[in-house]
């Protein structure tokens, strides 16, 4: 498995914000958001054994532990890592763009202990077409689906959209603010004003360290 970084960090998104919480950042990305803050995951990163990640994930005392990328389920040995961290106890996350079905792997089935979060690509990303909309029926309970608002096109679309596949009342619902492009004072106008059963949430990391700290 090709690895960009390891890192313990306080959870900055999803419903698990602010845990402590081991990460393990994949190389490779078959997307191209234009407010990415990760580019330097796209290329680079080190062959690494999935005993080896279990070993540096051993020495961290986060029980939480979320494997991101770039994107993550482009890694062949991906299900073998979700499934071992699993069965040592670990409470395990698989966070991915949404372009790849989250149900099936080439390299074998996701283990449903796994909770994902799927990241729904707004237009101002520019990756709305990659969205692979079967992952909508593949949401289980423990997943959360997850929307980046650049501007008041973004939030309609995810509103629309959420609203559309009563997601709202299937998993929780994540809308948060593109960080230095839309305030977060106005995205939360905009919920209110809609009375929109979602949470918003801000990226907590980028408040405790400088939005450009990697590692954290």
């Amino acid at each position: 498995m090709r690895i960009t970084e390891i890192f313990s960090s306080i959870q900055g998104e999803s419903t698990h914000a602010g845990r402590p919480c081991t990460f393990l950042r994949t190389t490779g990305c078959d997307q191209r958001c234009v407010w990415c803050d990760t580019a330097y995951a796209f290329e680079g990163g080190t062959e690494t054994s999935v005993e080896a990640l279990l070993a540096e994930v051993a020495a961290r005392p986060a029980r939480l532990v979320e494997v991101t990328g770039g994107e993550p389920l482009l890694q062949p040995d991906l299900p073998e890592l979700l499934t071992a961290l699993c069965d040592r106890g670990y409470e395990v996350l698989l966070e991915t763009g949404g372009s790849r079905p989250i149900d099936r792997h080439d390299g074998g089935a996701i283990d449903p202990r796994v909770k994902r979060i799927v990241d729904l690509k707004c237009p101002a990303s520019g990756m709305t077409d990659r969205i692979h909309w079967e992952n909508l029926d593949a949401l289980r309970a423990g997943d959360e689906v997850k929307f980046v608002i650049a501007d008041r096109g973004d939030y309609e679309w995810a509103r629309d959209l959420v609203r559309a596949h009563d997601l709202a009342f299937r998993v929780p619902v994540l809308f948060g603010p593109a960080f230095d492009v839309l305030a977060p004072r106005v995205l939360a106008e905009w919920i209110l004003e809609d009375g929109l059963d979602v949470r918003m949430q801000v990226q907590v990391h980028k408040m405790i360290w400088a939005p450009e700290t990697r590692g954290v």
